[in-house]
Order: C-alpha cells, then sequence, then structure tokens
C-alpha cells in the first residue's frame, strides 16, 4: 500500500478528522475507526483512536455519553467553534493544493 511503503499516513490530522466526523453527527469509537478507515484506507488500532478521543474529551472539545456498552462521543460548543474554525484553517492552507 502506498501510505505504507512511504509513510505518508498523516498521523497529525486525526484529531482534525475526528472533529470534522463528529460535526456531522454524534458518533461511537467503533464507528468512528470505520468512517476513518473508508478515508483514510486504513482502520486506526484502538491504542491510537481512544488516546485522541480522551485527548479532545480532555480539552473540552467533545464529550462521551454512556449508551448500554458504548459511549457517544459528540461536540460540545467549543468543540463546534473548533471544527468550524480548523475546516475553514484547513481550507486556507490546503484548498490549492486540489486546483490542479
Amino acid at each position: 500500500m502506498y501510505i505504507e511503503k512511504f509513510g505518508c499516513d498523516m498521523r497529525g490530522m486525526l484529531s482534525f478528522l475526528i472533529l470534522f466526523l463528529l460535526s456531522k453527527k454524534p458518533m461511537y469509537g467503533e464507528e468512528i475507526a470505520a468512517e476513518l478507515e473508508k478515508r483514510r484506507g486504513i482502520k486506526p488500532k484502538a491504542g491510537t483512536l481512544y488516546p485522541a478521543l480522551k485527548e479532545l474529551k480532555k480539552n473540552g472539545l467533545i464529550k462521551g455519553e454512556k449508551k448500554g456498552k458504548i459511549i457517544v462521543y459528540s461536540l460540545t460548543p467549543e468543540g463546534h467553534k473548533t471544527a468550524k474554525y480548523t475546516k475553514e484553517y484547513f481550507c486556507k492552507c490546503f484548498g490549492d493544493v486540489f486546483k490542479d
């Protein structure tokens, strides 16, 4: 696979992608992992995904609500603001990459 061969796995984008996904709808961990796999081609390991979720929660950007045996994550008001800002920032920084 190209990503594994050349090492361009966009690790720094994980938090951004999680915020983006949760800006669309609340999701549980496995649902987030499956969506990331669709987008990146590689499913993140639990040891990668859950620390990122924990950090976003610690920073007040997401919250988790236990529903039965699963935790459903959603954005906090601050998370919504941050997701909006980061999308705009991403487009400003990388938008011209897609014009070729």
